[in-house]
Parts: C-alpha cells; structure tokens; sequence
C-alpha cells in the first residue's frame, strides 16, 4: 500500500480541481460499460485490444468463428470542460461465413467506427469518516450516500464508413445513461441504461451491470452482466468476468472472457488487451478543503482520491 499512503500524503494540503483526472490509469477495458467520468483534461488515451468468438449456433446466418482487434481512443482537449470526454473506436474484424454449397470463406473489413462524447452531470461526494475520533460506530458505518450514484450522459454516431460485408444501411446514433456507485473504496458498480441504433429499422435497448473489486494496488477483477432487446429478436444475456493488471501508473493489460445465456447455443467470446495513455495534465491547484474528490475508473478504484 506505499503508493496509497504516497497519494494520499500528497494530497493531504492541496487537491485537484478537475474533477475527472486520476493518477492512475481510468481504462475502460475489458468490461463494456462505460463510467460517468473521463480521462482528464489533456490525457491522450489508448485502449487497444485483440478479441475472437466461437459460435456453436447451427443458423446459416451465424459465424462460427470470429477473429478482430479493437482501438479506443479517449481524450478531452477543453480545459475549461473538464467534466467532458470524446472517444473513437475502431474495429477490424474476419470471420468465417457459413457456405451450404462448399467449403466456408472468410470475410475481413472494418466492422464498427463509433464517435462519442460523455459528461459527468452529477458527482457524488462522500463522508470522510477517517476524521471521526469520537465514535467507533459512526467512522465504520456505511455511508447512505453511497447508495446514490454520480451520473453521466452518452452520446455517439455509429457511422456507416466501414467494410461493404459489416456496413449498415444508415449512419444511427446511440445514447446512454451511465451510473457509478462506490460502495466501498475497492468495491464499485457501473449501470448503463443504453439505447443504439437510434435512427435504424433495428432500434436496441441494453442494460449493462459491472461489479469491479480491486484485490490489491496492482490486480483487480471485474463480474459483468449485459441483456439486450432488438425488435423481431429474443432478448440476449451474457455474462462476463475478467481480470487487469497495472503494470505503472500510465499502462494496463487485461485479460477477458464471457458467454451467453438462456440461449439453445452458446458461444465464446475472449479477449486481451492493453491500455496506455499519454498524461499531459496540468492542474491547478486550492486547498483541500475547498476543492471536490475526484473518481477513479474502471481498474483503479483502489487508488487514493485526487
């Protein structure tokens, strides 16, 4: 715990005032929701990362195997917007397609190219009860204000510049609700309430529910349950779990694996990867008093608070 105390001895007088920047790494990788916060003013952020499916579905329709790499890229060049985040991602993927007169073939192409932007509308604070003397009780009590969560809003543009075999018929747009509680300092909860293909004949909701605990300064886990909803489809329910490594406080790798659920085929979808950002903050500063505790992301809930 040396780099906790670190931190925390650092920030005793003096405090951030960007609500969103951390000391360490805020991936998003590898669960698939999305936190209400950002990477920071001035932080370039890579988040790069290899996946492949086996499909065991016996349609025509479906691809027994699936190979691609994904690219996510998060920054926010507005000093003055320090609650906002925009992204890029990018997406290249083969699979193999079924052929009912020969053998099987292969098609390759970009398959996803999405724009996004996302802001922090409401940060949750909480009671520093380490400053409690008087009462054991009321500084091991759980904080109520822990059940309501910092809330973000999500916006984006699923474009239609990409391969001819993954192309849609439309550009559409997604928007998302995304929710966090911290529950404890190692124990968070993501919510996304998702609505994509805005703008499409296949309109879809979603729901995302991402439990991550953070072991120790290093290791941290993550249990994640999606459902989704498209017209003229069954619903579709997957669970995931994972695990991420900090290797310094700019570079994370991960490793992944999930499958579905109530379905008469299941599937298998891995992935790893590595996050790593190039940190250009600059921060001004004001005592600790007056100033507002910033969140950690995905795999670094752990760390002290800036």
């Amino acid at each position: 715990m040396k780099r906790v105390l670190s931190i925390i001895i650092v920030l005793i007088g003096f405090q951030h005032l960007n609500a969103q920047y951390t000391e360490i790494i805020n991936s998003k990788r590898p669960g698939f929701s999305e936190s209400p916060y950002g990477v920071g003013t001035h932080v370039y952020q890579f988040e790069a990362g290899l996946f492949y499916k086996n499909n065991n579905n016996e349609s025509i329709l479906a691809y027994p195997n699936t190979f691609g790499g994904e690219l996510f890229f998060r920054t926010n060049p507005f000093p003055t917007l320090g609650k906002l985040e925009l992204n890029l991602n990018i997406a290249f993927q083969t699979d193999e397609v079924k052929n009912p007169f020969g053998d099987n073939y292969n098609i390759s192409g970009i398959s996803n190219l999405h724009f996004g932007a996302k802001y922090l509308v409401y940060q949750q604070e909480y009671t520093d009860k380490s400053k409690e003397i008087r009462s054991w009780k009321k500084r091991t009590s759980f904080d109520k204000k822990r059940l309501i969560p910092s809330v973000g809003i999500y916006g984006g543009i699923n474009s239609n510049f990409i391969g001819e075999d993954y192309k849609p018929e439309s550009t559409s747009f997604k928007g998302a609700i995304l929710l966090q509680n911290d529950f404890t300092d190692r124990l968070v909860v993501l919510t996304n309430l998702i609505v994509d293909d805005i703008a499409s004949e296949s309109l879809e909701y979603a729901y995302i529910i991402t439990m991550t605990y953070a072991i120790s300064q290093n290791w941290s886990f993550f249990i994640e349950n999606v459902g989704k909803y498209e017209q003229s489809f069954s619903p579709e329910y997957q669970l995931g779990t994972g695990i991420a490594y900090l290797i310094s406080p700019d570079l994370q790798v991960d490793a992944s694996i999930r499958t579905n659920l109530f379905e008469n085929y299941s599937y298998i979808f891995a992935s790893t990867g590595v996050s790593w950002r190039l940190d250009r903050h600059q921060d001004a500063l004001m005592p600790a008093e007056s100033s507002k505790n910033s969140k950690r992301g995905f795999f670094s809930k752990i760390f002290g608070k800036n």
